[in-house]
C-alpha cells in the first residue's frame, strides 16, 4: 500500500511539473487495477504531489526562486531587444492590471484558485502562476490547493467503485 502511495505521489508531482503527464488517466487506471486501494489514500497522494509540484511555479511567479535556464525564455532572439519589448508591451500591461486587481481583491483570487483546484476551470496552472504573481499567502495557497485537489481526485478515485455498485443493482 505504501508503495502505491509513493508511486502515485511521484506521478502526481511529475504531472504538476510536466503537464503532458495525465494524472487523471493514471488515477483511473490505478483504482481500476488496484481496487484494494482506498480512494482517500489515492486522493491524498495526488493532492500532495500536485500541490508540491505546482509550488515550484508559484514560488517562481513570486520571484522567490529562479527557474532553470531551459525553463526561461531564450535570451538570444531574432529581433532586437527593443522590438521584442515593444511587441509584448500590451501583454505585460494586461498581466500587471490583472495582478493589481488580484491585490485589491485577495478573496476573489483565493476563491478562483480554490475552484480551479477542484474543477480545472480556469486552468489550474494559470491560477497557480497568478496566485504567485498576486503574492497570495503561502498558507492560503497550500490550504486551498490541497483541499481542492483532494476533492477533485477523491471524486475521480471513488468513481470506479461507485460505478461498479450502480451496475450491480441493475
Amino acid at each position: 500500500m505504501l508503495g502505491w502511495f509513493c508511486v502515485t505521489l511521484g506521478v502526481a508531482f511529475s504531472s504538476a511539473i510536466v503537464p503532458l503527464i495525465n494524472i487523471e488517466m493514471f488515477v483511473l487506471g490505478l483504482v481500476a487495477s488496484q481496487p484494494q486501494l482506498h480512494w482517500a489514500l489515492v486522493a491524498a497522494a495526488v493532492a500532495i504531489g500536485q500541490v508540491a509540484g505546482k509550488l515550484l511555479y508559484y514560488l517562481a511567479a513570486r520571484g522567490s526562486i529562479r527557474l532553470p535556464g531551459w525553463m526561461t525564455r531564450v535570451t538570444r532572439r531574432r529581433t532586437s531587444g527593443g522590438r521584442w519589448r515593444e511587441r509584448t508591451k500590451w501583454l505585460r500591461a494586461k498581466i500587471e492590471a490583472l495582478r493589481e486587481r488580484c491585490h485589491r481583491h485577495p478573496a476573489w483570487m483565493a476563491g478562483t484558485y480554490g475552484v480551479s483546484a477542484v474543477v480545472g476551470i480556469p486552468p489550474f496552472m494559470a491560477t497557480v502562476v497568478l496566485a504567485g504573481l498576486a503574492d497570495m499567502s503561502m498558507p492560503t495557497f497550500l490550504t486551498a490547493g490541497l483541499a481542492g485537489r483532494f476533492v477533485r481526485y477523491a471524486i475521480l478515485a471513488a468513481f470506479p467503485a461507485i460505478f461498479a455498485s450502480w451496475t450491480h443493482h441493475w
